[in-house]
Parts: structure tokens; C-alpha cells; sequence
């Protein structure tokens, strides 16, 4: 498990552009293995399971001083690939793609597997500290509490599909869905806002080779871009907006975790307020 550690809204101001991208984009997916992250954000941790013929384990290593991963945490996993299982202590899900399974703290035993090593399933996982337990809860697509938002004419046009949220499956601090933006739609989460009672994390997939996103971080007055490719995960602490604007349309994870759940915790800003 590799660990990182928190920059501070002064420090960034400085960073260069391979200096931001080291330390808030995360790239994780890789076949036949199981990645984490450790960031010292909320304690949160993200990680990539990529099962081909072998099956894959979650297990705490030493960074966790835990007997097992979920003795303390809790984890959200969405599947961007192919079919696949996930077992919990004993309990097979089957997952399809775009399904998602919350996992609540006390679950020992956690295994990732494919059903296809030529179409593997991908899991994306994102894991908070849990200081009680709900019980593991299996997310379908068409279960998805749905909120379409934007306009063709803005550009951003786009459906948000909640999984774990305070009016969906329970979880103690984990919130995580995934928005879809429609063909000729490219900007999401615009006009911005932050929220500094929360992180979140945002992974963007459904990109082809030639695609990319253009990830705005940073303070409103102070903006900066992180250039991302499919799979990749950019980190976005307290202070910083989250959009982002694609050379075609993309479909991107949000997860979060910090003081509260509530979806429409906003600090807002005006297009015209930012530089």
C-alpha cells in the first residue's frame, strides 16, 4: 500500500505541474493485481482490483495495524470492466458492470474474482475509517436513486446515480455514485462549488485512448488543471473546486467522506468568481 500525504492550499499555489500531478492523481488499475493508496485526507484510502485468473485479496497490511481490512473501515466498490464476483466472508455478489457493493466494517474475509481473464472485472474501491457497522449491501444500476441534471446547450448535460447516500444504502461517513454525462456533453460539476466538510475523490473512466479530462482543482481564485486518462483518480481535499471538462463525453466515480452525508453540502461558486 503506498501512502500520501496531505498539501496544504498554500503549498500548492508553488507546485508545478508534475509536482500536482505526484501528489492528486492516483493510478491504480492494473491486471492480475490489487493496488491501494493511502492518503492522509480523511484517512481515506482508493484502490484498483484487476482479477484475471487468479483471485484477488483485500488484506489490511501493516500501514492499517489491523487483524483484517474492514476491522475498522468501511468500502465502497464500483465495477468499470467485466462481469465479476465479490465474495464477503462467504457471501458471493455477482457484479455486473456498473454494479456497486457497499462493504461494512467487521467484514474479514474479502475476495475479488472474474469471470473472463480476457474481459476482467475492474473494481474500483474507495474505503473510510467506520465507527460502527451497517451491514454489506449490493448496489445495482437500476436501483440507483437517479438525479439528471444540466442542459445540451451548457454542455453538461448529465445523470448522477447515487449508490451510498443518506437517503440509499447506510454507510457511517462513505458517500459514492457515479456520474454519466450524455454524448456532446463535456463539463461536469460547473458551475463549481467546494465543500469543507468533505473530501472526494473523483476516478473517470469510459475514455478512450485519445481521450482525456482536464480536472480544475484548486480555490476558487486560484485554479489549476490536472490532465487525466481513463482509470485515473485525482484527489480533492477540502479547499479544493472538483470539475472538470473532457474532449468528448466520460463517466466518472465520486466518492466522499468527512463530517456529514448530505449531498447538497455546497459551497458554491459563480462562474464569473473564478480565476
Amino acid at each position: 500500500m503506498d501512502v500520501r500525504y496531505t498539501v496544504g492550499k498554500n503549498e500548492y499555489k508553488q507546485m508545478t505541474t508534475e509536482e500536482l500531478r505526484s501528489a492528486f492523481l492516483v493510478d491504480l488499475f492494473e491486471e492480475g493485481n490489487l493496488n491501494l493508496l493511502y492518503c492522509e485526507v480523511e484517512r481515506a484510502i482508493v484502490g484498483a482490483a484487476v482479477p484475471t485468473t487468479d483471485s484477488l485479496m483485500l488484506e489490511a497490511g501493516k500501514e492499517l495495524a489491523a487483524d483484517f481490512f474492514c476491522q475498522r473501515r468501511e468500502v465502497g466498490v464500483l465495477n468499470i470492466g467485466g462481469k465479476g464476483v465479490v465474495s464477503v466472508d462467504g457471501t458471493e455478489y455477482q457484479m455486473e458492470n456498473l454494479d456497486g457493493l457497499y462493504i461494512g466494517r467487521g467484514s474479514e474475509e474479502i475476495i475479488f474474482d472474474s469471470l473472463s481473464a480476457e474481459e476482467p472485472a475492474r473494481f474500483y474501491l474507495i474505503s473510510y475509517p467506520a465507527h460502527t457497522a451497517y451491514p454489506t449491501t449490493q448496489a445495482k444500476k437500476a436501483d440507483a436513486n437517479v438525479i439528471e441534471l444540466g442542459t445540451m446547450e451548457d454542455s453538461n448535460h448529465r445523470k448522477i446515480y447515487q449508490y451510498i447516500h443518506e437517503n440509499g444504502i447506510k454507510s457511517c461517513q462513505l458517500v459514492m455514485g457515479f456520474t454519466a454525462l450524455e454524448p456532446g456533453s463535456v463539463w461536469n460539476t460547473m458551475p463549481c462549488h467546494t465543500h469543507e466538510r468533505r473530501t472526494e475523490v473523483y476516478m473517470y473512466f469510459n475514455l478512450d485512448e485519445s481521450s482525456r479530462v482536464f480536472h480544475m482543482m484548486g480555490p476558487g481564485d486560484e485554479t489549476r488543471h490536472i490532465v487525466v486518462s481513463d482509470g485515473q483518480a485525482v484527489i480533492s481535499p477540502m479547499w479544493s473546486i472538483h470539475s472538470g471538462c473532457g474532449t468528448k463525453a466520460y463517466t466518472f466515480c465520486w466518492g466522499m467522506g468527512g463530517e456529514n452525508q448530505r449531498f447538497d453540502d455546497m459551497d458554491h461558486i459563480g462562474i464569473g468568481d473564478l480565476k
